[in-house]
């Protein structure tokens, strides 16, 4: 006998595998055609665009100023606790530029800010032509945020928030860079942006000079403000000028050279080519030459300068051999190239439509902006220029120095009082400068200019073979100064007399973050990847010379 109730349910169970089975399959077609339309679809796409190829932008184009607020940037003309400068630039449609500013609060709807006129300046460059506006907040409380924004009215900036400076010594932190220079955008934005994660709440940043290579091109400008980006709208920028900050006005041609002979005597030499070529990731430049009785010739020489092909032309006119010849700066002995008309040192168009730095009797018009001090939380920070007119900054930072009330001093120039390059030696600088520094035993002494890292210390004396005079003391603990050089972005020299300093670096790109305090000053040099590369502490001892306390563990020395 059949049992039916059985019979229907295997039925059932057939049935509902059978649904199941035909769910997948059409599942199955699904993806099949759609597998086979996003492979259709991608092929198409691919032959639709096999011949697009990327367009470069024109300098002109990326640097091209509109009606918003681009380049802020801060700095100070006047007291850091009472007073905040702000500069930037748009378009030359913007005729009257406004800055307004109110004490931070947590409701930015409630703000309730004031507005001040800006001074509005035409600027000409190399690719456009722009208004720079600035600003100084006067009247300012210490030791307050504040935030602000600047714009025309109808066209605003974000945002961006600063804080004074307090009126009384406080600890508080800054962030040092030597030269940015060349490839800024590419290659040291990073460097800028990494110090920025170590030290966020940084009082300023210090610029030892060359920020840009060509100091009258718009578009190094733009990748200098770049970099930082929004950071130079809320961290006051201190910067001095260096040589490539500079421009000559009444020169003669370029082109045309004096090269010294091995018998003392110029001749005149005419740059007939200057090619920039790039070879295994480093700078060459090919220069071919005319000599007299109209002799021709090529050498090349490297990003630093220094000669690395010579011809025979080159020896015959000079009487200096190949080996005299290579490796040297071909700027410096014993060719000595130079301009026959050099003109007169300037500082770039660019310098004071972008920063406003205090103006303080110096001794004359052109050194305005360069030549300054700023008083910070019981530190004095004076910029020199060591590009023009050194003897007669030699007053004016006696008074500085004399003058100066506060418990720390850092002094920073360009050109280095020891520099660690065989062909690069500042002698002028160090006799007119460092009696001065060594008098009033300035704490620390920032520049750049040399394409390396070199900090001093107390070193062996003995060791210290093959540097010119000077040298053998450069860390003397009876004055207990200490002398830095340092380099943020990516063209580098070799170090050919490193021996005077305590920790050289070459090759490597760093930043240095300052710490101060009442009793003690903390150095620390990073690579740019964020490594520590240098650590020193100054100590304040009353009546004393500070004292170096060295901090190079034997994993930081690797």
């Amino acid at each position: 006998m059949i049992n039916l109730s059985l019979v229907n349910g295997k039925s059932n169970i057939l049935k509902k595998r059978f649904r199941l089975a035909h769910g997948k399959i059409k599942r199955l077609k699904r993806e099949i055609l759609t597998t086979a339309f996003v492979g259709i679809a991608a092929c198409f796409s691919l032959h639709a665009h096999e011949d697009w190829q990327p367009t470069e932008q024109s300098q002109k184009e990326i640097h091209r100023p509109t009606p918003i607020p681009e380049r802020v940037v801060l700095t100070w003309e006047g007291n850091p606790s009472t007073s905040q400068s702000v500069t930037w630039r748009t378009d030359t449609s913007v005729k009257k530029g406004l800055a307004q500013i109110a004490k931070a609060n947590s409701s930015g709807r409630e703000l309730k800010p004031a507005t001040f006129d800006a001074t509005t300046s035409f600027f000409k460059s190399d690719l456009n032509e722009a208004h720079y506006h600035s600003v100084t907040f006067q009247s300012l409380y210490p030791d307050t945020l504040y935030v602000y924004r600047v714009g025309d009215g109808a066209n605003w900036s974000e945002y961006y928030h600063f804080k004074t400076a307090s009126d009384q010594p406080r600890p508080f932190s800054f962030i040092y860079f030597g030269d940015a220079q060349n490839e800024v955008r590419t290659h040291w934005s990073r460097v800028f942006r990494e110090a920025f994660r170590d030290a966020p709440r940084a009082a300023f940043t210090l610029h030892a000079g060359d920020l840009i290579d060509v100091n009258s091109s718009d578009a190094e400008w733009g990748e200098w403000h770049q970099g930082p980006d929004w950071v130079n709208g809320t961290i006051p920028v201190i910067a001095t000028p260096g040589n490539h900050e500079y421009r000559r006005i009444n020169q003669g041609p370029e082109a045309e050279r004096f090269w010294s002979t091995k018998e003392g005597q110029a001749i005149e030499i005419l740059v007939t080519s200057f090619k920039k070529e790039s070879r295994e990731n480093k700078t060459i430049y090919a220069v071919s030459y005319m000599g007299p009785k109209g002799k021709t010739g090529y050498f090349e020489i490297n990003d630093g300068g220094n000669l690395v092909l010579v011809d025979k032309t080159m020896e015959s006119l000079t009487g200096f051999d190949e080996d005299e010849l290579l490796g040297s700066s071909v700027y410096a002995s014993p060719l000595f190239d130079r301009q026959r008309q050099p003109g007169v040192p300037k500082v770039s168009k660019h310098w004071r439509n972008q920063f406003v730095y205090p103006i303080q009797d110096v001794p004359n018009e052109s050194l305005k902006e360069t030549v300054y001090f700023v008083d910070y939380q019981g530190v004095r920070i004076i910029s020199m220029d060591s590009n023009k007119d050194l003897d007669l900054q030699v007053p004016w930072l006696r008074r500085a120095l004399q003058a100066n009330p506060n418990r720390w001093t850092i002094v920073t120039f360009h050109h280095p009082i020891f520099s660690p390059g065989s062909d690069r030696d500042n002698k002028e600088l160090r006799r007119l400068w460092k009696p001065l520094l060594d008098e009033y035993r300035v704490d620390l002494v920032l520049s750049g200019h040399d394409h390396t890292y070199a900090r001093t210390g107390k070193v062996d004396p003995n060791n210290i073979e093959n540097v010119p005079t000077g040298y053998q003391q450069a860390y003397d603990p009876e004055i207990g100064t200490v002398y830095v050089v340092s380099v943020s972005g990516p063209k580098m020299y070799s170090i050919t007399k490193g021996s005077f300093a305590k920790r050289v670096a070459e090759n490597t790109q760093l930043y240095q973050i300052i710490n101060v305090s009442e009793k003690e000053l903390e150095f620390r040099a990073y690579k740019a990847t964020g490594e520590m590369y240098d650590k020193f502490t100054l100590q304040k001892r009353e009546g004393k010379p500070n004292l170096l306390i060295e901090a190079l563990t034997s994993e930081i020395k690797k």
